[in-house]
């Protein structure tokens, strides 16, 4: 369901999603140059254990929008936040099951998108109802 009130907030997690995707690519990149491949490739996967989450958390979150809609506004968020928690310990032991990772640089880059999050209205301008 389609909603214009929903639409600044869909706009700003695609928004903090690009920055995020933005971010892990050019420091695996960095990475890449400045150490290994395997350096980088742990990081990449480390940054996307929690970009795909989020990915499905903001489509969860911002699904419905206003007072005719609270109870499923509630619940959405809701199971979008535990959708969110599941599949990030779900990809975080699949990760470290089948793929060959250096826990550093993974557990590093990790860290840097969960806070991400923190910094992220202070990077870029909310555009909110004005």
């Amino acid at each position: 369901m389609k909603n214009s009130l929903t639409r600044a907030g869909r706009e700003f997690a695609f928004k903090q999603n690009m920055l995020a995707i933005i971010i892990v690519s050019f420091f695996s990149l960095l990475i890449c140059y400045i150490w290994d491949f395997n350096y980088a490739k742990s990081a990449f996967v480390g940054g996307f254990v929690v970009i795909i989450p989020n990915c499905v958390f903001a489509y969860k979150a911002f699904k419905f929008a206003g007072a005719q809609s609270s109870k499923e506004v509630v619940e959405s968020f809701f199971s979008g936040v535990k959708l969110k928690m599941g599949l990030t310990a779900l990809l975080f032991a699949l990760a470290f099951k089948f793929l060959v990772l250096l826990p550093v640089p993974f557990l590093s880059m990790f860290c840097v998108v969960v806070a991400l999050p923190l910094v992220t209205p202070l990077l870029l301008s909310y555009s909110g109802n004005r």
